[in-house]
C-alpha cells in the first residue's frame, strides 16, 4: 500500500469543508479533502442559501450574541461573490440581491419588525410600496416589508466554484472503507484500501456524518446534537421569486421563503423557519398541507401553477449545547490531533475557517508535506450533490 504525506486531511466535503480547503492551500498548506457521498449532499444543498446577517436572531429587539458572530457574513460573502474577497466565488449565482422580511397585519407583528429594525439599524431598510417585490405588490397586502442586508445564493454553484480549482484534492471514499491508526498521541494515519495518508492534522467537516467519526476516532468531547427540521418544498410553474421570512409577534419567523429554479423551466418554494421546527412530529401529508394552509394565510393572493408539494425531515448538526439550545457561532476545537468542528450554519462557513486558522497558528502547524497529486489523480472523485427538489418531485 502507497503511503503519502500531507499536512492536513479535512473529512466532510460540504461548503464548510471545501472553504476551508481553499483556505488552507492559500495559506501555502497541503491538504486533501475526503467525502463519502455527493459534494454538498448531506446538508450544504438542503439549506435556503441564505447569507444571514443576524436580523432573525433579533426579533425581540435585542442583539444577541448570535446575531452579533454573523453579522459580519453577508458582506464576506458578498465581497467573494463580486471575486474581490478572501476566496473567488465570482462564478456561483445570486438568486437574489436581499432577502426581506415582512409583517402580519397585526400590532404585536408591527412591533416586532419595528424592534428588530432599531435593534439591527444599518442592515435594515423599510420597503416603500412602489418598491415591492411581485408577491407584496398586491393592493390587499397590509404588513410591513423590510429588505435585509443578506444575499440568497444558489447552493450547488457555489459548491462549483469551491471544489472545481481542486478537484485532484477532493476523493470520494466508501465510509466502510475508512480506519485510522490510532496511537495515545492522536491519529497515526488514515487508510484507505488504496492509499495511506499521513498528516499532520485530521479535521472534521462533516455535520451530521461528525458524530460516527468521534466514535472511530475514540473521542469522548466535544459531543455533537441534533435539531430536527421538516422542511416543505412546492414545485410550480409559476415565476414568482419571493425571498422573505414572515414575523408576527414571536421571536422565530413564522415561514421563510425561497425560491429556486428548478429542472423544465419550473420553479420551487422552499419552506423553513417556524414552520420547519414545529412541524417535526407530522406526517410529510399532514406538514405539506399546514404549509398550504399558512400559504393561503399569509399571501391569499398568490395562485401559484400546478403546485405539487412535498416535504423531507433533516436534522442540524452542532456541538452539543446545555437544554439542545442552538449555538451562537461556529466551533472548533482541538482533540489531539484532530480539530473537531461544526459551522452551524452555512453563512458562518468563513468563521469557520478563522477559527481552524487559528488553531493550527497557536499549535504551530507549519505546511511541510507536499502530497502526490499524481496519485490522488487517479482515484474517484465525488460528484456534486442534486438539489432535493429534482430528487422528489416526477
Amino acid at each position: 500500500m502507497q503511503t503519502i504525506k500531507t499536512d492536513l486531511v479535512i473529512l466532510g466535503g460540504g461548503i464548510a469543508g471545501l472553504w476551508l480547503l481553499n483556505r488552507v492551500l492559500q495559506q501555502g498548506y497541503d491538504a486533501l479533502l475526503l467525502e463519502t457521498a455527493d459534494l454538498g449532499g448531506a446538508q450544504s444543498v438542503r439549506s435556503q442559501g441564505i447569507i444571514h446577517g443576524g436580523t432573525k436572531y433579533a426579533l425581540n429587539g435585542v442583539l444577541t450574541q448570535a446575531s452579533s458572530s454573523i453579522a459580519d457574513m453577508p458582506s464576506r460573502w458578498r465581497a467573494c461573490i463580486e471575486g474581490c474577497g478572501e476566496l473567488d466565488l465570482s462564478s456561483a449565482k445570486i438568486l437574489s440581491e436581499a432577502h426581506y422580511m415582512w409583517s402580519k397585519a397585526s400590532l404585536g407583528a408591527k412591533m416586532t419588525s419595528f424592534f428588530a429594525s432599531k435593534a439591527l439599524k444599518g442592515r435594515v431598510d423599510a420597503v416603500s410600496p412602489d418598491q415591492r417585490p411581485e408577491a407584496f405588490s398586491h393592493p390587499d397586502f397590509r404588513g410591513n416589508l423590510y429588505r435585509l442586508n443578506e444575499i440568497v445564493l444558489d447552493v450547488p454553484t457555489v459548491i462549483d466554484a469551491l471544489a472545481r480549482p481542486h478537484t485532484q484534492r477532493i476523493l470520494k471514499i466508501n465510509a466502510n472503507d475508512i480506519q485510522f491508526e490510532l496511537a495515545d498521541s492522536g491519529v497515526t494515519a488514515l487508510q484507505l484500501p488504496q492509499l495511506r495518508i499521513e498528516a499532520q492534522r485530521y479535521i472534521t467537516t462533516a455535520g451530521e456524518g461528525t458524530e460516527a467519526l468521534l466514535q472511530h476516532l475514540n473521542i469522548q468531547q466535544p459531543q455533537m446534537q441534533r435539531r430536527p427540521l421538516h422542511m416543505v418544498m412546492v414545485r410550480h410553474q409559476s415565476d414568482l421569486p419571493t425571498f422573505a421570512h414572515c414575523i408576527s409577534g414571536g421571536s422565530k419567523p413564522v415561514v421563510t421563503i425561497t425560491t429556486h429554479p428548478a429542472s423544465h423551466g419550473e420553479y420551487v418554494w422552499y419552506l423553513g423557519g417556524d414552520l420547519a421546527e414545529s412541524g417535526i412530529k407530522l406526517s410529510s401529508e399532514q406538514q405539506c398541507q399546514k404549509a398550504e394552509k399558512l400559504i393561503r394565510e399569509l399571501l391569499p393572493w398568490v395562485e401559484l401553477k400546478n403546485p405539487r408539494w412535498a416535504s423531507f425531515h433533516i436534522n442540524r448538526a452542532e456541538p452539543k449545547q446545555s437544554s439542545l439550545t442552538r449555538p451562537d457561532s461556529a466551533f472548533a476545537q482541538t482533540a489531539g490531533n484532530c480539530i473537531i468542528s461544526w459551522p452551524t450554519k452555512l453563512a458562518l462557513a468563513p468563521d469557520l475557517s478563522d477559527q481552524i486558522l487559528t488553531l493550527l497558528d497557536e499549535q504551530h502547524i507549519a505546511p511541510a508535506s507536499k502530497a502526490d497529486t499524481l496519485v490522488t489523480g487517479q482515484l474517484p472523485h465525488p460528484d456534486i450533490a442534486q438539489p432535493v427538489w429534482e430528487t422528489m418531485f416526477c
